[in-house]
């Protein structure tokens, strides 16, 4: 038997007058699963976001949160979920410590259970140093990764996630993709929106295993599912099309070149490696 949704939403609708912003979505969020809400700026995604937490009404349709309904029991929902918002806000006068621990506190966490997750958190996020220094002077990708280590605060079953890449660089998008696969493995149902397709299918994660498990094979990228690219120390087309074989339909193989997006995330990775 499939494991009940934790997040449901049965002809969600929502219109501004003659405008409809969202139009008859069904959507099922499992434990576990990573589900993005997929398109241009203007395309409901948001709206749709706002609606599973109660905080604007549908014109039709219901929702299901963690097994509540947003509209009739908001605060049930909110104690359940992390939310992520597209601009993430913070006390720009207090310390990333003082921000994390008022949302603790709001979430009825004790003292204790504060300071253990504090440290816990912002090391997960790849801030473990910064937690005394004022966010008015973290960067933008630095807040990002302090709005994630905010929704980890609560160990939530749900986090949704609202275009949580859009305003960094190519690298720190790779580095917090990373930690939102790491809220799957947690168990936490992750919602996001995005522009762009970001979640990698089950079917993906085993030709990327796959690949990443042939000698010689240095780096596996997943640029769309079922598009990968992966370098390698020698031409290995042949050996990665008789491991591919099978268990799987190789529609083609052929050298790539590099975009600028690609090479200005290895250099990184390889200067923090070399550190």
């Amino acid at each position: 038997m499939a494991e009940e949704a934790v997040i449901r939403a049965q002809r969600l609708t929502k219109r501004y007058g003659a405008t409809v912003a969202v139009d008859h979505i069904d959507l099922d969020v499992r434990a576990g699963e990573i589900v993005g809400i997929l398109g241009p700026n203007g395309s409901g995604k948001t709206t749709t976001i706002l609606m599973l937490l109660g905080l604007t009404e549908p014109t039709a349709g219901r929702a299901e949160v963690a097994g509540f309904d947003p509209l009739r029991d908001p605060l049930e929902v909110k104690r359940r979920v992390g939310y992520l918002p597209d601009s993430v806000g913070f006390y720009d006068g207090l310390s990333a410590r003082d921000n994390l621990a008022y949302t603790g506190r709001l979430a009825g966490l004790s003292r204790r259970e504060i300071d253990q997750r504090f440290t816990e958190v912002l090391a997960r996020v790849g801030l473990p140093d910064v937690g005394r220094d004022r966010v008015a002077t973290f960067s933008r990708g630095m807040r990002q990764r302090l709005g994630l280590a905010e929704v980890l605060m609560k160990r939530p079953s749900i986090a949704i996630l609202d275009e949580p890449t859009a305003t960094l660089d190519p690298h720190s998008t790779q580095e917090f993709l990373g930690m939102i696969r790491g809220l799957k493995a947690d168990g936490t149902a992750v919602l996001l929106s995005s522009q762009y397709v970001i979640d990698v299918e089950a079917r993906g994660d085993a030709v990327r295993n796959q690949l990443a498990a042939v000698p010689g094979v240095v780096r596996v990228q997943v640029l769309a599912p079922e598009i990968f690219r992966v370098d390698c120390e020698s031409d290995l087309r042949a050996e990665i099309a008789r491991r591919l074989a099978p268990s799987f339909d190789l529609l083609g193989i052929r050298f790539a070149e590099p975009s600028l997006n690609e090479v200005y995330t290895r250099y990184f990775d390889e200067v923090r490696d070399a550190a």
